[in-house]
């Protein structure tokens, strides 16, 4: 039984570091996106480059700026998940 509370536990923790990990670029998107179609809906512009270039620059500025930090919380958990195999092994 407690094992499967600590895998239960890992699965849980797996979903909140890939939300963190995700989460900034896919809000970036977002905003790029809701802003770009606005300018869209404004002017009368239906381009599809003009969509997808700023979303590109955007994602590649947040990869820049957080992929430290978004490195950071995978390789964390990959210790805590190899520190828990050795630990089961025993």
């Amino acid at each position: 039984m407690n094992d499967t509370a600590a895998l239960l536990a890992l699965a849980d923790r797996m979903l909140w570091v890939t939300a963190l990990v995700a989460a900034p670029v896919l809000l970036a998107s977002l905003a790029v996106g809701l802003v770009v179609g606005v300018v869209q809906a404004a002017t009368s512009i239906n381009e599809q480059t003009l969509t997808f270039v700023p979303k590109l620059a955007a994602i590649a500025l947040v990869l820049v700026l957080l992929g430290g930090a978004m490195m950071g919380l995978i390789s964390d958990f990959l210790v805590e998940i190899f520190a828990q195999i050795a630990q089961t092994g025993k």
